[in-house]
């Protein structure tokens, strides 16, 4: 076997102060990128040597660190969750430029609701579903991935980039239970979908949104309302697609017509299918990953924006299932 020779690469920075917030307090960021890429990283002064076996380590790392020096020079501030995520998106696609991503600064969702995003990886769903047809957001509860997509159709709606909205979730926790639930169809849905009315209530007046209901212009469905249709100048949000079949992602990717935007969003370690059938999230992300027009955000502890409690609940809750593996 042929001993594969190191290759060292230095990077210069000319501001003492940008450079220290860069690295982090007591180089915390250079520690935790260094960790998670594999690649040696060692402060001199306003520099950093990268070490590592090959280019192809050391490249998202330079990448990560040249591109977020020149943000900090801009006058953007960058996170320690910034470089993390900055780093995942590079290893994941190093064509990617952070300063387009970082453009996403805030924007008015209604008269009442202005969002700005918290993280880095919540800039690149923003920047991922301008720019796409189609995105996909995996990753934990309380990353933001339902509630920004509904933030974002909104968005359309109200700036008439789409005429509807349609919300739609698998209601697969209802199981064969929902023929014996009280009152009718949609009476036995609704606790399903219960999500989708909250984050719409959290953004438009009440009233508005139940006008807008009556009138057809946003639409809450379980997703076998979808099957036969054709969803033309729509925002169509799929939420907890880990519960879908293969099948039934097939066939509600295949819905989406001229002048609609989709967004898929789910949790692959939440899967609840009956029989251990294989998740139709799961499967799309590997098929459909090298499809041009589609874009895929992976979330992960580090962009959870509920209580920090609640990130360190779902890295004990990785671990543990990593180790009973």
């Amino acid at each position: 076997m042929k001993k594969t020779d190191n290759v060292t690469v230095k990077l210069d920075f000319d501001n003492v102060e940008l450079a220290s917030a860069l690295f982090g307090p007591q180089n915390s960021n250079l520690s935790n990128i260094s960790e998670k890429s594999g690649v040696r990283i060692e402060s001199r002064g306003n520099s950093l040597v990268l070490q590592a076996s090959g280019e192809e380590l050391i490249d998202p790392v330079a990448k990560t660190f040249t591109q977020l020096y020149s943000l900090l020079k801009s006058g953007k501030e960058v996170y320690p969750q910034d470089v993390e995520s900055a780093y995942r998106i590079l290893a994941r696609d190093p064509s990617a430029d952070l300063g387009s991503i970082f453009r996403d600064e805030m924007f008015a969702i209604s008269p009442r609701k202005t969002l700005t995003p918290r993280s880095l990886t919540q800039r690149a769903y923003f920047s991922a579903v301008r720019d796409s047809d189609m995105t996909f957001a995996v990753g934990p509860a309380g990353t933001g991935k339902t509630y920004l997509a509904v933030a974002m159709a909104v968005h359309a709606l109200t700036r008439k980039e789409v005429k509807k909205i349609i919300l739609t979730r698998p209601a697969v926790e209802a199981g064969e239970k929902l023929g014996f639930l009280p009152g009718d169809l949609v009476d036995k849905v609704n606790p399903y979908l219960r999500p989708l009315y909250d984050a719409l209530y959290d953004m438009l007046d009440h009233n508005k949104v139940q006008d807008l209901l009556e009138e057809g212009v946003i639409e809450i469905a379980p997703l076998a309302f979808m099957r036969g249709r054709t969803l033309n100048n729509a925002f169509i949000i799929l939420d907890e697609a880990q519960n879908t079949t293969p099948e039934q992602m097939k066939m509600f990717i295949t819905r989406m017509g001229f002048g609609s935007k989709v967004v898929v969003t789910g949790d692959v370690t939440q899967i609840d299918l009956p029989d251990k059938r294989h998740s139709g999230l799961v499967n799309a992300t590997y098929i459909l990953q090298n499809v041009k027009g589609i874009s895929f955000i992976q979330f992960d502890d580090s962009d959870v924006v509920r209580h920090p409690l609640v990130a360190r609940i779902i890295r004990a809750y990785d671990a543990d299932e990593k180790h009973g593996s």
